[in-house]
């Protein structure tokens, strides 16, 4: 058995939220001309750091109308993202929403749809947390606030804007899961089980959206440096705290490690998330792909993501529900 450290337990992980921004994002004359979004409105969960901060500022520089959420306003972040958008002329609107609240959910998609005049174009539920440790120990504290956060949240927020997209007979879902949603790492907790739960999910709303001309695209990043990494040891450590030693005894070695800390994520570049989601956005509607993996690295999910398609395709392809199977998968 490989020796067990942060690294290990950690190094392979997709990173789902949380970065706060430092790195300057393209200006709106650098951002080429087919990957502007002019006219287009997006509502992105999680934007107080991360892959979600990244994404609100980026797509508002490319001409987007932005409704950046994040849940127990005030606070800093969104004073910051305010003060960004004032100074430099961006369309961005911030709006509470804690994806684990049905009422903060359809409040906050509401009001965005009465900002922009009617259905969003592009949702992007990118929120999410991790608690790591073995599943053993993941009490039912810990359990449920990952479903709650990684799985029930994406549904809530699709339920909240489907109404609208489906009666404007257009619209494009992004649900950010990770690489570990198709393949899984000892050690990392609920978060495989969560994100396995958003692809199953994501793929199946797919299929559903095909006769609504709605889009969904599963973005599945690698390990990325971002603020998820500090969010993850907080929430671990909290679990460990108040684990019972009949559980945690069984894993010594790899608790132990857990406490040590350490990992950051690497030194690859965060801003890859919203590079490829504006591509895409930028595909012509019916063309864009189901899934999309993100990361400079080993992206070992590609050969599963591969076979699925097969599978679906070669079960389904010539059944009643053929032709949507074959739109999702330009089979």
């Amino acid at each position: 058995m490989p020796t067990m450290n942060r690294r290990t337990l950690l190094g392979a992980a997709a990173a789902t939220t949380a970065f706060t921004a430092t790195a300057a994002l393209s200006k709106p004359d650098l951002v080429p001309p087919a990957l502007g979004m002019a006219g287009k409105s997006v509502l992105i969960t999680g934007c107080s750091s991360g892959f979600g901060r990244l994404t609100a500022e980026d797509f508002a520089r490319r001409g987007a109308k932005v409704f950046a959420t994040m849940r127990n306003l005030p606070r800093q972040e969104a004073e910051e993202l305010r003060q960004i958008a004032e100074d430099d002329g961006l369309d961005i609107h911030i709006i509470e929403i804690d994806v684990t609240s049905d009422e903060q959910v359809a409040a906050g998609v509401a009001e965005a749809e009465r900002i922009n005049g009617g259905a969003l174009d592009v949702l992007i539920n990118n929120a999410g947390i991790s608690t790591a440790g073995p599943i053993e120990i993941q009490d039912m504290e810990a359990t449920k606030l990952m479903f709650e956060t990684n799985v029930f949240g994406p549904h809530r927020m699709m339920r909240a804007a489907l109404p609208a997209m489906r009666a404007a007979k257009s619209g494009q879902i992004f649900n950010v899961t990770s690489q570990l949603g198709r393949v899984m790492l000892p050690g990392f907790g609920q978060y495989s089980p969560t994100k396995f739960a958003l692809e199953a999910m994501s793929e199946q709303i797919a299929y559903e959206l095909v006769q609504h001309n709605i889009d969904v695209t599963i973005i599945e990043p690698g390990g990325y440096p971002t603020k998820i990494w500090a969010n993850a040891n907080a929430l671990t450590e909290k679990l460990l705290s108040r684990a019972d030693p009949v559980h945690l005894d069984g894993y010594t070695a790899m608790v132990d490690q857990l406490r040590a800390g350490g990992n950051t994520g690497g030194d690859t570049d965060p801003a890859d998330v919203p590079r490829a989601i504006a591509e895409i956005i930028a595909m012509p509607a019916g063309t864009r792909p189901l899934r999309k993996e993100v990361h400079p690295g080993a992206k070992p999910q590609m050969a599963i993501n591969k076979v699925c398609a097969e599978v679906q395709v070669g079960w389904l392809g010539e059944s009643p529900y053929g032709p949507w199977i074959r739109a999702v998968h330009h089979a």
